[in-house]
């Protein structure tokens, strides 16, 4: 039963909680919405208004580049960072419950909203759960099936906790279902993540990114990799840096390489092999901006990330995924993205070479409800069921 901790049905306090990069992505546009709705109802003495509390965990604690994120998003500065930083799976969450909860305790939030499925979300959802304060997951229900992923079981413990599940697809819907979620706790919304491309993506590709990098729109192939399942094993690093190479041959490669992956590469000598290839552009991490702008230009995207398989599907450009499971499929069904064996170097040439043959640009679905308004639709859900505990 969802606790009736809301004692006023004119202001709410809404408490969001990022860790990463791609959750300031998803978070954005809720802040933007709730802002707009208060707008938008600040002539109506009798209407619900809301308060807003954003808390970094410090997750990913690159404050440079997490800076540059919150600028390119229009994001505010934090109110609370936690600064955990880096360390195991257990350590992460550990800490996030541990510097959370007086936080949880000094604001008093009517709801915490969570995204995603990193380590912060289970571990915030498991922290306002504890103190019996209601909980909202927004991009519930994915689920990949492999369990020895960390994010699948992040998603399903965090979805348990949670009193309302904001889901990107039907097929989440039916996930949540089958787990015994009830269906008044489940709310079909549409993809946060999709709301700030489309916000933002005129932005992105009236920048310079491609021609910085001295490249041309539809003629290079763009390079995404920081699973620990394909950084963390050698033999997976050194197939992915000889697909790479082999792309290469065919078209110019440019890979922003995430630190994690960066670290490995450099251990395992990898790194050496990338930097000799004349035609592998091998870059810090990019800015949102910058990134979408190189993104939205490519002939290919190879990738491991679970964002850039959604953001290449609404782009329209081909996406390989080195990965044998996707939570989600719907990117598979409707969009430009198909999973490769990362251990399959035969069936990645293969499919390399059949987009390179292909005629470009891509056609493609658009998923149902990613039209850039799923932030509006989750702020009026928590209006009405605001309203509704009152």
């Amino acid at each position: 039963m969802i606790p009736s901790v809301l004692v006023s049905t004119r202001r709410a306090k809404l408490l969001h909680v990022v860790g990463t990069r791609p959750n300031f992505m998803k978070v954005a546009p809720i802040m933007a919405a709730a802002e707009h709705w208060n707008q938008n109802h600040s002539a109506d003495a009798e209407a619900l208004a809301f308060s807003q509390t954003l808390v970094h965990t410090g997750q990913h604690y690159d404050d440079a580049m997490s800076a540059v994120f919150f600028r390119d998003l229009g994001l505010p500065a934090p109110d609370v960072d936690l600064g955990v930083g880096s360390g195991s799976h257990a350590q992460q969450t550990a800490e996030v419950l541990r510097r959370l909860e007086p936080v949880l305790l000094t604001v008093g939030p009517d709801l915490v909203i969570v995204v995603g499925d990193v380590n912060s979300t289970l571990a915030a959802a498991l922290c306002a759960a504890k103190l019996r304060i209601p909980v909202a997951h927004v991009e519930a229900g994915l689920r990949s099936g492999d369990r020895a992923m960390p994010e699948e079981l992040n998603r399903l413990l965090t979805d348990q906790l949670a009193d309302l599940l904001f889901t990107t697809s039907r097929d989440a819907d039916e996930n949540l279902a089958r787990e015994g979620i009830p269906q008044r706790r489940i709310h079909f919304v549409g993809n946060t993540m999709i709301d700030t491309l489309e916000r933002l993506k005129a932005r992105a590709q009236a920048g310079d990114a491609v021609r910085r990098f001295g490249l041309s729109a539809g003629a290079y192939a763009l390079v995404t990799l920081h699973r620990p399942s394909n950084v963390d094993d050698s033999d997976r690093l050194t197939r992915a840096v000889r697909l790479i190479s082999e792309v290469a041959k065919r078209i110019p490669v440019v890979f922003p390489v995430h630190r994690r992956t960066r670290e490995r590469l450099e251990k395992s000598g990898e790194s050496a092999v990338l930097e000799a290839q004349v035609s592998v552009l091998m870059t810090e991490p990019l800015g949102y901006l910058d990134f979408v702008g190189l993104m939205s230009e490519a002939r290919l995207v190879l990738t491991d990330s679970g964002g850039v398989q959604e953001e290449t599907t609404v782009l329209g450009v081909p996406c390989l995924t080195l990965r044998t499971t996707t939570e989600r499929p719907v990117t598979l069904t409707e969009g430009t993205n198909r999973l490769i064996d990362p251990l399959d170097s035969s069936a990645i040439e293969s499919a390399v070479e059949d987009v390179l043959r292909a005629p470009f640009p891509t056609t493609r679905r658009r998923p149902e409800l990613w039209d850039g308004h799923a932030a509006d639709r989750i702020v009026a859900k928590v209006a009405d069921w605001t309203q509704g505990l009152s």
